[in-house]
């Protein structure tokens, strides 16, 4: 189950999109992430979706890998549209079964919901996979610099957010091997209530628990043999380079964004 989760992983190319400044596809995210939500507009989602597709195929990341590694994610997607379907009383009745009323209300709100969400993962995913770890610690410290102002230790949080994205990966497969291993020794995962199933859940946190924070050690010591010390006085060896392409982008996030206000306004 956890061998195509692509989250955290980085698809080398040389694409469109792979050549971007990281700080301009972040910005490009952030904006999206919030213009999104603003406006229940058919054409501003249209637009989002058109926005979302083009990007997809500019960073000419293969579909069927891509389909692999995101359709463990639509459970969530799947699940947030049902919730809202059983919870949300507004509207015509469209279906009655006596036991349970379906709404025009709850459908047409938990696809609303449900598409922004969609569109937030593609779009972040392919941050992940356009662009290097290194790129997106360098991009997330340029970003938040005017907040060490007031001593935030903005390249220490950009590290962590790295290194979080980085794991992520590295901590599927542990599990896989840790529920392998459970699995061998006759534990089910698949069978009995509820509660059995999350009692079975127990031997496989604890060892991927310990794991983690081994690994977490043994990264702080490497870290620390190699003379790291926190961002103050540090150089790069990589410089980013912001080009008229990340501007546009820019311009065409904040372009959309302005629409959806308009239209929210209007």
């Amino acid at each position: 189950m956890f061998d195509n989760v692509i989250i955290g992983q980085y698809m080398p190319g040389r694409s469109l999109i792979h050549s971007l400044d990281p700080r301009s596809k972040l910005t490009a995210v952030v904006l999206f992430m919030v213009f999104i939500f603003i406006s229940r507009d058919p054409f501003v989602l249209g637009m989002a979706v058109l926005m979302t597709v083009t990007a997809f195929l500019l960073a000419k990341i293969p579909f069927k890998f891509f389909w692999k590694g995101i359709r463990v994610i639509l459970l969530i997607v799947v699940l947030t549209f049902t919730l809202h379907i059983f919870m949300t009383r507004e509207g015509e009745v469209w279906l009655d079964f006596g036991w349970m009323t379906v709404y025009s209300g709850g459908v047409i709100e938990g696809g609303l919901i449900a598409l922004r969400l969609l569109l937030l993962i593609v779009l972040a995913t392919m941050l992940t996979l356009t662009t290097t770890p290194v790129d997106l610690t360098d991009g997330m410290e340029r970003l938040m610099k005017p907040l060490q102002r007031i001593r935030v230790p903005t390249h220490e949080l950009a590290l962590m957010m790295s290194i979080a994205l980085r794991f992520i990966p590295t901590l599927l497969e542990e599990t896989q091997k840790i529920v392998k291993a459970q699995t061998a020794r006759g534990a089910s995962f698949s069978q009995g209530s509820m509660w059995k199933r999350l009692n079975a859940l127990i031997p496989v946190l604890i060892p991927l628990f310990v794991q983690s924070f081994k690994r977490a050690e043994d990264l702080a010591i490497a870290m620390e043999a190699r003379g790291y010390a926190g961002g103050e006085g540090r150089t790069k060896f990589r410089q980013l380079s912001w080009q008229k392409r990340d501007t546009f982008l820019i311009a065409l996030f904040l372009a959309f964004g302005a629409f959806s206000i308009t239209t929210r306004i209007l």
